[in-house]
């Protein structure tokens, strides 16, 4: 885990039936700076630092992998859908400029 103060939330429904198809919800308290503005008070450019890319696996398998560039916005949301077929982690790992990762992982809960 990084040593920045990164937030990565994420939000499913607690309870699923298998084959339902269901939203994912994360964001990501990141500055995402793109290092082309510069510093007011000295002047000097502010080094790029920005979410690189998103994985997200299922129960190991991997259901979104995401590339992002400069244009995103600070504190990048993502929402997506996944067909619920098993109970069992769902895990998230956000890599950035300097291949830092930020992971959060969540239960899948699915009945039937």
């Amino acid at each position: 885990m990084a040593t920045k103060n990164i937030k990565p939330r994420v939000r499913v429904p607690k309870k699923l039936t298998k084959g339902q198809l269901f939203e994912v919800k994360t964001l990501v308290s990141h500055r995402m700076e793109t290092g082309l503005r510069k510093d007011k008070e000295t002047g000097a450019t502010i080094p790029r630092d920005i979410i690189r890319s998103l994985n997200v696996t299922y129960n190991g398998r991997n259901v979104l992998y995401s590339v992002w560039h400069t244009a995103m916005s600070a504190n990048p949301y993502t929402s997506f859908y996944v067909r619920a077929e098993d109970s069992g982690t769902m895990a998230f790992t956000w890599t950035d400029s300097a291949n830092q990762t930020y992971t959060k992982e969540v239960a899948i809960n699915v009945t039937g």
